[in-house]
């Protein structure tokens, strides 16, 4: 498939999205709804009961839902958007192939329609991308743009009452921002006006793997914007063609901050920004703590210059930056002081960058993890063990369920134990209680004036409604 290919081309051909309602197949249908094609699709939590005002939304927006049993494709000239993983014997794709209908991964389509722009921007990385994402579409934003955003969670300052599902954005064709991914090696369809490369460690694929995605991605940028703080991803400054580089402690970037300049609250946190390149220095006040979000800033306000914004209106545009769902999302504080968080943490990097926020402020944590799969639990979990043995104090505590499973051939011989004996082994204090809900029960009984209950997790959009829950009992 020829990716370059303007999106006009197809432009009135009508798509059947397979999980049409997963975090990443839910905006991309949203885009290309908005740029005209007429959408469908199926689900499989649909089917299950799972996240009904979701779907209700779809249907109430023009979205045509069908039961995933294959007959929701039903012509040729339909082009069915489904996961490579997707197995040949689902019923929609059964469907698809008896009536040679085209198909396309999630990253095909998001390429064409992303390599179909006049001027575009890429997040990639192991971690950050959706928060990077919201940043720069809420710069362009402010600053008087209107980016087409595909995003992997809701962004918070484009939410509405009409629309509540706001990880996409419908803006022009001719400028579109989105974060890319690197896991299935899709990351080589994307030829970016400006790619931003936030960090390179261990996720889905070998860091020998990342640097080869990773250091193509820079070399094909128009610009590539590169995090120095990460050691992989500074590795491949010399790949890049023009470039701006910034971080936090690294030496010799483009953006920085003066270190003296730091000040975290549990509430956010401030910074002098510093443009090393003309030496001018601006003030940031970020509604969102944690350092890790203080060098996703950074990453937005480079890219910003890239685009000709100045760093000072990127600036000053974070100050009203609202955050993301799931991305260190408070979800309320109880009347006895028990605070819940939602968050999206799933891979060693991310869920350190959470416990390390929640580890700077007063308070034991209460971790509670559900992994997103079992495939992934092989592939990293010894390094999650040793995330939270690691970033974790004495008084505070690990909660494991069974990873998340909705079905399918996976091997599951594998699960939660393993790590949480992992976690105990290295001097970490952990529990694995198969069932989530009675995991909710257990951080009731453990919960005390102070704590942080953290809910961590991905692939599951009903983790949040299980915080609310806590949340409502703990009132």
């Amino acid at each position: 498939m020829d990716n370059g290919v303007k999106a006009g081309s197809f432009s009135q051909r009508p798509l059947f999205f397979c999980g049409i309602g997963g975090s990443g197949m839910l905006p991309l249908a949203q885009i290309a709804h908005g740029l005209g094609h007429p959408v469908a699709g199926s689900d499989r939590s649909r089917d299950q009961g799972r996240s009904p005002e979701k779907f209700a939304w779809l249907e109430a927006n023009g979205f045509a839902l069908y039961p995933q049993d294959g007959s929701g494709v039903t012509s040729a000239n339909q082009v069915l958007v489904a996961s490579a993983a997707i197995e040949d014997t689902v019923p929609e794709v059964a469907r698809a192939k008896a009536l040679g209908c085209e198909r396309m991964s999630r990253a095909e389509l998001l390429s064409r329609l992303f390599n179909a722009a006049d001027f575009s921007v890429a997040v990639g990385g192991t971690s950050g991308k959706s928060t990077v994402t919201g940043m720069i579409a809420w710069i362009l934003s402010e600053v008087g743009h209107q980016p087409t955003v595909m995003n992997g969670a809701v962004m918070k300052n484009f939410v509405s009452a009409s629309n509540p599902f706001t990880s996409a954005r419908i803006g022009s064709r001719e400028l579109f921002v989105s974060e890319v991914d690197e896991s299935d090696g899709s990351i080589a369809l994307y030829r970016p006006t400006i790619g931003v490369l936030l960090n390179v460690s261990l996720d889905h694929k070998s860091i020998e793997e990342l640097r080869v995605l990773f250091g193509d991605y820079v070399g094909t940028a128009g610009t590539a914007v590169i995090n120095c703080d990460s050691p992989e991803a500074g590795y491949l400054v010399p790949r890049a063609g023009a470039k701006v580089t910034f971080g936090i402690k690294a030496r010799g970037v483009d953006i920085t901050v003066d270190p003296d300049s730091i000040d975290q609250s549990e509430l956010g946190i401030r910074a002098a920004v510093v443009n090393n390149r003309n030496r001018e220095v601006f003030p940031l006040i970020l509604p969102m703590p944690g350092l890790h979000n203080l060098s996703n800033a950074l990453a937005a306000i480079a890219a910003a210059s890239a685009a000709g914004i100045s760093v000072g209106h990127a600036a000053y545009a974070l100050r009203s930056f609202k955050g993301l769902a799931r991305r260190f999302d408070v979800i309320g504080t109880s009347p006895s002081g028990t605070t819940v968080i939602d968050d999206f943490g799933h891979n060693p990097e991310k869920c350190a960058a959470t416990l390390r926020t929640l580890k700077a402020t007063q308070g034991r944590v209460i971790a509670f993890f559900q992994p997103h799969g079992y495939g992934p639990l092989r592939q990293m979990g010894a390094e999650l063990a040793q995330t939270f043995a690691r970033e974790l104090g004495p008084d505070d505590i690990t909660i494991l369920c069974d990873p998340v499973y909705f079905g399918g051939t996976v091997d599951r011989s594998e699960g939660s134990g393993r790590i949480v004996g992992l976690i105990n082994s290295a001097g970490g204090h952990a529990e694995h209680i198969p069932d989530r809900a009675d995991c909710g029960e257990r951080i009731i009984a453990l919960a005390r004036p102070g704590d942080r209950v953290v809910v961590m997790g991905a692939r599951d959009d009903t983790l949040t409604e299980f915080a609310r829950s806590i949340l409502a009992r703990l009132t």
